[in-house]
């Protein structure tokens, strides 16, 4: 193996583990601790890791796992925009819980840089925050699904129970009159605990899952503070959210966002002091 392909591949060991063990390093490349000492000084002066004791970081840009590399289907410019205008509620220094969702994950790439104390269950978000040194990241422990790559269980519920965060980002499979639905009612149970502890829960959602139903119920449509979605909601819906007392912010994935902040009683972070979001989003191509 040359210098270059074993620095190469060392680069893309530490990258896809976020953190590896200098002997470890060694092992896996057959070569002395000396010779990774000497590589890492290269991938330090790139910016790509950070040496620490008995170990290293990766520093540089993050990949993305391929839970959702896979997952680029037609609605992902839909998931972008909702991300970067769910991302505008967040306060820095708040205290959020992201769940395992692709349009969460989405919404932890606008948080990258950010102040903040993040808790979530889902290895693709953990990765994706882990080199953050601004972002004080809390993992949920418990059984990891392999599909889509989150914690979840009584061990994951159990852990729940003892915290609690300021907003909890929740991603669903479907929305019906009866409420928000997700197909894995093991993923349902630690999404209920999420919502028990979060003073705000906030679902964020592509337009497509309106009208549509999955296997387990996750709570009635009133029982969260907010929606975020896109413009493709159609009028019916927007209605029955506001019926319901939900809050609803709307991205346009063509356009940039502009939020109304017209309307009396909100906070800095667009919510009202009863914790509903009365912020649309006027759309502008």
């Amino acid at each position: 193996m040359t210098t270059k392909s074993r620095r190469d591949r060392l680069r893309e060991l530490i990258q896809t583990r976020g953190f590896a063990a200098l002997g470890e390093l060694a092992e896996t490349l057959k070569v002395s601790e000396s010779t990774i000492r000497r590589d890492l000084e290269e991938l330090e002066k790139a910016g790509d890791a950070r040496r620490t004791h008995g170990g290293v970081f990766w520093t540089g840009k993050t990949a993305t796992m391929r839970v959702f590399g896979n997952r680029r289907d037609t609605m992902w410019p839909a998931k972008s925009a909702i991300g970067l205008v769910a991302a505008e509620l967040i306060d820095d220094h708040d205290t959020i819980l992201l769940d395992g969702g692709s349009t969460t994950y989405e919404l932890a790439r606008h948080l990258v840089k950010r102040p903040l104390q993040v808790v979530t269950n889902s290895l693709p978000v953990a990765h994706l925050l882990s080199s953050s040194e601004s972002i004080d990241l809390i993992m949920i422990g418990g059984c990891v699904r392999g599909r889509t790559a989150v914690a979840i269980g009584p061990m994951a519920d159990s852990m729940l129970h003892t915290l609690n965060v300021g907003k909890a980002f929740l991603s669903v499979a479907g929305i019906n009159e009866r409420g928000y639905f997700n197909s894995d009612m093991m993923l349902v149970e630690s999404e209920k605990a999420m919502i028990a502890a979060a003073d705000q829960s906030i679902v964020v959602t592509d337009s497509s899952k309106f009208g549509k139903v999955s296997l387990s119920r996750l709570c009635g449509l009133n029982e969260v503070n907010a929606v975020v979605t896109d413009s493709g909601i159609d009028s019916e819906w927007k209605e029955r959210l506001e019926t319901s007392g939900v809050g609803l912010v709307l991205a346009n994935p063509s356009g940039r966002n502009e939020q109304d902040a017209s309307r009396t009683g909100l906070n800095a972070a667009g919510l009202n002091d009863q914790g509903v979001n009365d912020m649309d989003t006027k759309q502008q191509s």
